[in-house]
This record gives structure tokens, sequence and C-alpha cells, in this order.
């Protein structure tokens, strides 16, 4: 019984053509899924990943259309990263997406990645993450994650060369996706927030499991500490990192658009998400009962700054109910809501793809 790596984060947005726009037309990510909230179907749940959506790479949004802003803090996600495999891609991106009008930070040296930094329409902060150097750079393979290591003082901000920064970047526009670039990977890692590293460990790396595989700092505030777990080597697509603020100067998430509901870890199947569920309910910690979402089963709790987690399976999967070269262009319900399909289209705007 073990954390298998990411399977979805689920974010809220505003308007869902924008959103569905943004991640295909810009980011080339394949919009796998149109279907609603199960929890509330007179809204979109809408799904993008790689060609069948596979565990790993799925992004998965809200559409709330009449929600605030949202915004970062204690108990909230900070930012999601999608990876990439080298620096080259990554200076691909830079150069497609400040064509298109995204601003773009970075790229920035992260010691064990690279990363360019921008925003949805939704103000939700994506990095692009190469998948190197890694975690070895600074300490041994079977030691990971036992001793703070310090940002190296040339990466961290104001020792940073911003000139040099700024001006790297693809010589020549980027107008197609290539093989190189393409986002197909899924994600590389995500990174939330906490009042208490410590607890955060002992939900993480105690009772889910979860190997920590590197104790830093923020690069871009040494002061603030970065832990990240991982699974088996922390390679990407299986970490999870949070950042230590202070519960008495930091503000707590705003849910609303721009932010993250929830995020979900993979277990290989029912019987161990049983299991699990039976673990977190030894700790004396809240978790929901097995909610079938046809695609996958969740369950459902909070890490101790409330954070929603959900542990997931990892199938069926999006082709249980349309083939995978059909996936994304037709509104999927549940069987318990078809009965409702007439009432249910009406209330929600049609998608143009």
């Amino acid at each position: 019984m073990s954390i298998l790596g990411l399977h979805h984060i689920t974010l809220v947005c505003s308007a869902a053509q924008r959103t569905v726009d943004f991640y295909t037309k810009i980011l080339g990510l394949r919009f796998v899924k149109k279907t609603v909230n199960f929890d509330d179907p007179g809204s979109y749940h809408l799904y993008f990943g790689d060609e069948a959506g596979r565990p790993g790479t799925a992004v998965t949004f809200f559409e709330w259309p009449h929600a605030p802003k949202g915004a970062p803090g204690i108990g909230g996600t900070h930012h999601f990263a999608l990876a990439i495999a080298d620096y080259n891609g990554l200076l691909k991106w830079k150069r497609r997406l400040i064509d298109l009008g995204v601003r773009v930070s970075g790229p920035l040296h992260r010691n064990y990645f690279q990363s360019i930094y921008f925003t949805d329409p939704d103000g939700v902060i994506l990095e692009i993450a190469t998948n190197g150097p890694g975690w070895t750079i600074d300490e041994a393979a079977d030691k990971l994650g036992t001793e703070f290591r310090e940002p190296p003082s040339n990466m961290t901000k104001g020792n940073r060369d911003e000139a040099a920064i700024q001006a790297a970047t693809w010589p020549e526009p980027v107008a197609e996706i290539t093989a190189d670039m393409a986002l197909q990977h899924g994600m590389h890692h995500i990174s939330a927030i906490s009042s208490d590293i410590e607890a955060t460990h002992a939900f993480f790396g105690e009772l889910l499991g979860m190997r920590r595989v590197k104790m830093t700092s923020d690069f871009d505030d040494p002061k603030t500490a970065h832990w990240y777990w991982g699974v088996g080597e922390g390679k990407p697509g299986t970490l999870i990192t949070y950042f230590q603020h202070d519960a008495k100067n930091a503000r707590r998430m705003r849910m609303g658009a721009g932010q993250t509901h929830h995020f979900a870890l993979a277990v290989v199947n029912e019987e161990a998400q049983l299991e699990w569920r039976e673990k977190i309910l030894r700790a004396y910690i809240r978790v929901s009962p097995v909610m079938d979402r046809v695609y996958f089963k969740s369950i459902y709790t909070n890490d101790p700054d409330g954070h929603i987690v959900e542990l997931a399976t990892m199938g069926p999967g999006f082709p249980v109910d349309e083939p995978v070269e059909q996936l994304g262009q037709n509104l999927k319900l549940p069987p318990w809501l078809e009965k409702q399909r007439s009432e249910i289209e009406r209330a929600l705007k049609p998608i143009r793809l």
C-alpha cells in the first residue's frame, strides 16, 4: 500500500471557454473530458491532460462564473508545475508565451531544476520545470531529505543576474508546439503553503509514507522553509512541496477563481484506497466515504492546515465512457444524472472546441 504519485489538481475558473482556449490553444494540452461537478451539476468540470488524460497529467477546473477572485495562503496551493525535458524546451516556451502576450518570469535556476513562471487568465500561477539535474546534485541518493540544504547564493533573489535572466529566450518565434516542448509528461510538482512544516511532514511523510527528498528554503525568500516529498527517488510527477509561512503574519488562502480547490494523489486500486481510509481514520483525521467519480474512485481528507487532499484510484480512466479519439467532444454525465440531462444542458453555456 503506497502513494504512486500525483493524480490530478482541481482549480477554479470563472469562464469555461476562456480556460479551454488557454490550456488547449496556448499550452497544447488535450481537452479530455467535458462533464459537470458531480456535487453541483449546474456547473462544468473540465479536464485537460495528455492524449488519454492519464493520472499525473490531469489538470481540472470547476467553472464558478460568479466566484470572487481567490488568493494563495496558508491552507492553499501556491502554484503547480508542468514538466519538460530540458532547458531548450523551457526557452522555447518562454518565447512562445511572450509572443502570445503572456508575461513570463525566468528562466530561474532552482538548483534541482530550471523553470519559468506565468499565470493563466484567472491568475493561477503555473510553472514549467525541467526534469533535471535532480535531487542528488547536493546530497547522496540514500541521504535525500535528511539534512537542510541552503540554496546557492547566486540563485536567490537579490543575487541573481536579472539582466541575463530577462535576456535568455529562444532566438526564433515558436508558432507551433514542437515534440521536444510538448507538455505531455504531466505535472512536475504541486506547491502548497503550510503554517507548520513539521506537522506537514507528519502528514505526508509519516502518515502517507511519502519520502522527504529535500529540505531547503524558498529561493525567492531564503527565510522561508521549502520542503519536498515524493515517491522513490522523488521523480517529477510524484512531488508535493510546501512553503512554511508564519501563521501570525500570513493570510489564509481565499477560495475563488484562480485558486486550487484540491489536489489528488494516486493509489493503485479500490482495495488500497479502503486501506488508506482506515489508516487515516485511525490517525483521527477526517476522511470522506468513497465517492464514485466514474473515471476513478475518491476519498477526501485534509492536510494539517485544512487543504483538501484526495486519494484517487488509477482507473478506470477517461475512456470508460467515450473512445480516446473522441475524448472531450461531448458532455458526459454520470448515470445518476442522465435523467437530468436536458435541465443540466440548459444551465450550461456551450463550449466551442
